[in-house]
């Protein structure tokens, strides 16, 4: 079965609305954090695995694991909101197939290495947001930060901010 459909513009449209107001959403190369997440939660420093000395094996462990904490925080037949700010953003169900690209990615990636990519719960009650150049992974909403205590990534070891 296919994964990663494609939002519709007005979908697209309200969801980035919703993001900017609710996150206050400000996106920015130096004055961080951009976004204003609800309590609980956490964020993580994972500078240590941008470059070429990062242990290529934790960009692996961090798909799995989050993976395996979004399949534990929804529903069998769940689509959450994979976005990928300024492009193309799509519905995904994390226990479909995540098919990846020639360059061995998801079609919007874990580790944002470029981007802000951001999953979130379709309710908005949890998400993951990562920050490339804060070079950080932002977990939000009890449930999803639970499933990560549980299921934690290798890059996970650093916290950088906590509420």
């Amino acid at each position: 079965m296919k994964n990663w459909f494609p939002f519709s513009d007005q979908e697209y449209d309200q969801i980035w609305d919703r993001i900017y107001r609710d996150f206050k959403f400000e996106p920015s190369l130096s004055n961080f954090p951009s976004f204003q997440v609800p309590y609980p939660f956490i964020t993580y420093n994972i500078s240590d695995y941008f470059g070429n000395s990062a242990d290529l094996d934790a960009y692996d462990d961090l798909e799995e694991k989050a993976l395996d904490a979004f399949k534990e925080t929804t529903l069998v037949d769940e689509y959450i909101l994979a976005l990928d700010w300024q492009h193309e953003c799509y519905w995904v169900n994390p226990r479909l197939e995540f098919e990846k690209d020639e360059f061995g990615e998801w079609t919007i990636p874990m580790f944002p290495n470029g981007d802000y990519y951001f999953f979130i719960q379709k309710d908005f009650k949890w998400g993951y947001l990562g920050h490339p150049w804060e070079k950080s992974i932002t977990i939000f909403g009890k449930e999803l930060i639970n499933a990560f205590e549980k299921h934690k990534p290798k890059m996970f070891r650093k916290i950088l901010r906590k509420g």
